[in-house]
């Protein structure tokens, strides 16, 4: 991003050189350049103190101007995806360390059921906000839980209690990392439902309530509330899947997230080719101040229809704008041709921190999200 930022200040000089007199086209191409100049010793002073950065923004073909990023520095122009994976995510030796104690989390849990300005209550009631924040509670209380460790394990084996039909799916050139996957059977192509459970291996103690306990949380008290509802005749199959391996292996690179990570959501893409018609990722969803505009690449009609359900449970003013493109699990989808959205709040101050803790959500926020997806895929599963 940092050759498109002076590229444009030196087309900028160049053009009002052609257009103003001799003198004046001297100091507006001094300024000009100035500027860029001025811009690159920012940006990559910025990037030396931000190389913990997990996922950056890129852009995309889904649109026909480039949106520049807040954080230029950290940020990547997405390439081809490299769908097999790359054979990096070997099981990790990492030691949970930064476990929060019971009462640091019962704290937190207090904070995070205080109520909040700027998120709307939801109208409908189908979601349990109350046990999603038990859920992401279950899974900050084991502390950091890279890909491929014993905290992780641990951690999955509750969480494939908590899924109707669960079965476990190992992926596919990563020894030791597992995807987790849920169904309510119906007829093809699947409508899905996805998060990642895996945290960052960095900064130390980095435990992921937002990133992305929160989102695995909604996808399974998502699928609890949906397969309590009787199934329409006729319905689509809906799939509830954790991905293993969203992020950076050990030894692995901001500056090639897209090969180095998604390592599960690239081996499942891979694995059920032609069996998925949809997919919505949750990924930041529950910050306090949430608001989840569409994500640069997602699609737009299938992003539509998450709206229109998010304005059915009151809440559409949250998932309203467009954001910037984000390399994250949907991406495998949307190369394959699966329309794809991801719900991601990239203004979520505490993401890639260590303050990435459970008072940092919102109740209402975790709920709003919840009452949303569930509706489009009640409304989804009939199409």
């Amino acid at each position: 991003m940092v050759p498109r930022v002076i590229a444009r200040g030196a087309a900028y000089a160049g053009r009002v050189s052609r257009d103003r007199p001799p003198a004046l086209r001297i100091v507006l191409i001094v300024v000009a350049t100035t500027v860029a100049a001025a811009l690159l010793i920012a940006l990559l002073s910025v990037a030396t103190g931000e190389r913990g950065e997990r996922r950056a923004p890129r852009t995309t073909t889904a649109a026909a101007t480039t949106t520049v990023p807040r954080n230029a520095a950290a940020a990547r122009v997405a390439g081809p995806a490299s769908a097999a994976g790359t054979g990096t995510g070997a099981r990790t030796s990492v030691v949970a360390t930064g476990r929060p104690s019971a009462a640091e989390l019962d704290a937190q849990v207090a904070a995070a059921r205080r109520p909040v300005a700027g998120v709307p209550r939801a109208r409908t009631r189908a979601f349990d906000a109350d046990r999603a924040l038990s859920l992401v509670r279950l899974q900050v209380a084991a502390g950091p839980r890279p890909a491929g460790s014993d905290a992780l394990a641990a951690v999955r084996r509750q969480l494939v209690r908590r899924l109707p039909r669960a079965t476990t799916e190992a992926v596919a050139g990563s020894p030791g990392l597992v995807n987790v996957v849920g169904r309510i059977p119906g007829r093809a192509p699947a409508v899905v439902l996805a998060a990642h459970y895996d945290t960052q291996l960095r900064p130390e103690g980095f435990v992921g309530a937002n990133d992305s306990a929160a989102g695995t949380a909604v996808v399974l008290e998502a699928a609890r509330a949906l397969s309590r509802r009787p199934r329409p005749a006729g319905a689509r199959e809906v799939r509830f899947v954790l991905f293993d391996g969203e992020e950076l292996p050990p030894g692995g690179s901001d500056a090639t997230f897209e090969q180095d990570g998604l390592r599960g959501s690239k081996a499942y893409a891979v694995a059920h080719r032609g069996e998925v018609g949809a997919l919505v990722l949750a990924d930041y969803v529950a910050n306090r101040g949430l608001r989840l505009p569409r994500e640069l690449g997602s699609d737009p009609r299938l992003w539509a229809r998450v709206r229109a359900a998010a304005g059915r449970a009151g809440v559409g003013r949250i998932f309203a704008g467009t954001g910037i493109g984000i390399v994250d699990d949907h991406l495998p989808f949307l190369e394959s041709g699966v329309p794809a959205v991801d719900l991601i709040d990239w203004d979520y101050a505490q993401k890639n921190t260590a303050q990435d803790t459970i008072d940092r959500l919102s109740l209402r926020a975790l709920d709003a999200t919840g009452e949303t997806v569930v509706g489009w895929l009640d409304a989804e599963r009939r199409r």
